[in-house]
């Protein structure tokens, strides 16, 4: 964080741009639309519970995500919240997608990490920590679910400070849980937030007080629960550091809130926090230099592509993440990879599941360009500068299958469904050498159902996966000399992916071993940079 630089133009400086990561199941995708609701964006929250058609959960659009109720795309939301505007990545929380959320998170400014009351710290949240924990994201937590039976208080936040080497500081304080849980002590406001249990969609009432010896607080709270409830904050004073926003900002604290996302409890709150202790959009890494948001010209990076979206239109979104400038429509910008200028007609901004055309969009802001396959993962658009945005990955798929289509004469078509899903980043696609036919290479097993239901659903082509003799693939570099010799004699083990680039499939960890010791100039590498 450069403290010298001049403040940020008030339209950037009102942006907060952030991502929800989380643990399955840890109340996600109810906080998303909670944060929809007190936004303004959508009048009433469809209840991830409920039967059938009101179940359509606003932010999970794919038709497998309605039926497994789990989030698989990450899609992205702007709506103002009092005077910011507030843009919001969905990340997968599935561990299957993780690559995905790797991705999402290079495009935020900070992260809003939710776990649940009764389970804490879980292997995906912490997983997903490491990521923020690399790009030294700042990170605010909301402990959700306190409305059932929840840990107790102080273990929670050890367990945080204990697996995630991060110092905790209470931004509120739970009164009781589970049954009896009433309410939060709003710690930065000394406020009594109490929860209504019989509407779930509004907001609770707050009372401000003065201080925990205000007589105003016993007409509210019965009097063993208040007297636990001082002794805890007491405790939590003298033991926990007080919110230090140069450490929130710099990664090395994390304040908490508590709440229930499903009664509309404390999200309000945790809001108000994004808003003010969040950061406003940051510097984005180049390969040459750091660009700056206030940059009178503009510059944005893709850092995820989302085909058919909308089943009526064969379209692709590419989202980008504006680094720098004022955007406007019908803007000439150039796509840096292919040296051309593409004219930005018709760009989209996602307020909730509905899309509206841009008409303009600013440093931080996410957008949503149309085309049809021109722009791929790690692309950069700009005003004429040569800018290569970096920190995307792309990782060597962990589990590889063979795909054919149920028609042997619709093999054509199956290859282009199989290059728009590796462009859109959701698969691996080889093209081995010898034979025909394709493999594909996934993170995790789920993402194969997540493929065939979509290439039937998308391309009305059935697809069956089958086993691959290969297990791991490795992308390979070196002088041609010897990639020429090398690929002669291993010309079973080597394919293409969809950029073009040789890729070695192995067996074995062996065969890996043997290569390096075969052919030192070449390097094998698990994971490749997305850059234009």
């Amino acid at each position: 964080m450069q403290q010298n630089r001049p403040p940020l133009p008030p339209e950037i400086a009102r942006r907060r741009t952030f991502a929800i990561i989380a643990h399955p199941d840890a109340g996600k995708t109810t906080l998303t639309e909670k944060f929809l609701l007190f936004g303004g964006a959508i009048q009433m929250a469809g209840q991830v519970r409920a039967k059938g058609e009101a179940r359509r959960t606003k932010s999970d659009f794919i038709k497998m995500e309605q039926d497994r109720g789990i989030s698989v795309s990450a899609s992205a939301m702007s709506f103002d919240f009092r005077e910011y505007r507030f843009n919001l990545v969905d990340t997968p929380g599935h561990s299957d997608f993780s690559e995905d959320t790797y991705r999402t998170l290079t495009a935020v400014d900070a992260a809003v990490m939710v776990i649940d009351g009764a389970k804490g710290v879980e292997s995906q949240t912490r997983k997903l920590f490491e990521v923020c924990r690399l790009r030294d994201l700042p990170i605010l937590t909301f402990c959700n679910k306190m409305d059932r039976e929840a840990r107790d208080t102080f273990e929670i936040i050890d367990e945080i400070q204990e697996n995630l080497a991060i110092d905790v500081s209470p931004a509120s304080w739970p009164i009781g849980s589970g049954r009896d849980f009433l309410g939060c002590y709003d710690i930065l406001n000394d406020r009594l937030e109490l929860m209504d249990r019989a509407d779930r969609n509004r907001v609770a009432e707050t009372i401000s007080i003065n201080g925990l010896d205000d007589p105003k607080l016993a007409e509210h709270i019965p009097a063993e629960a208040l007297e636990r409830l001082r002794d805890e904050l007491e405790m939590a004073r003298e033991l926990l550091p007080a919110l230090d926003r140069e450490a929130l900002l710099n990664g090395s604290m994390t304040p908490i809130w508590f709440g229930s996302a499903i009664n509309s409890f404390g999200v309000k709150e945790l809001m108000d926090g994004i808003a003010k202790f969040g950061p406003e959009p940051q510097p984005q890494p180049t390969a040459t230099r750091e660009v700056m948001p206030e940059e009178t010209t503009v510059a944005g990076m893709v850092f995820k592509v989302q085909a058919n979206m909308d089943p009526k239109h064969r379209d692709r979104v590419a989202f980008v993440r504006l680094a720098s400038g004022h955007f406007t429509r019908g803007m000439k910008l150039n796509h840096v990879r292919s040296k051309k200028v593409m004219t930005i007609s018709s760009p989209v901004l996602f307020l909730a599941a509905d899309r509206e055309l841009a008409e303009e969009a600013w440093a931080g802001d996410i957008i949503g360009i149309p085309n049809h396959g021109q722009l791929r993962i790690g692309d950069a658009l700009t005003e004429g500068e040569a800018l290569r945005f970096t920190g995307i990955p792309s990782f060597a798929p962990e589990l590889l299958q063979g795909v054919r289509a149920g028609d042997p004469l619709k093999a054509k078509h199956l290859e282009k469904a199989l290059l728009q899903f590796a462009e859109e980043g959701a698969a691996k696609v080889f093209k081995p050498m010898i034979g025909s036919g394709y493999i594909v290479g996934v993170v995790g097993a789920l993402q194969f159902d997540v493929l065939a239901s979509r290439i039937e659903q998308e391309y009305s082509l059935p697809v069956r996966f089958e086993p691959s003799q290969f297990t791991s693939a490795r992308w390979v570099q070196g002088p041609k000399p010897e990639m020429d010799k090398f690929m002669a004699v291993n010309k079973g083990h080597i394919a293409q992916d969809s950029d073009g680039d040789t890729v070695f499939l192995t067996r074995l960890q062996w065969d890996i071993d043997r290569i390096a010791r075969d052919y030192p100039e070449l390097k094998l590498t698990a994971t490749k940079e997305m850059m234009a």
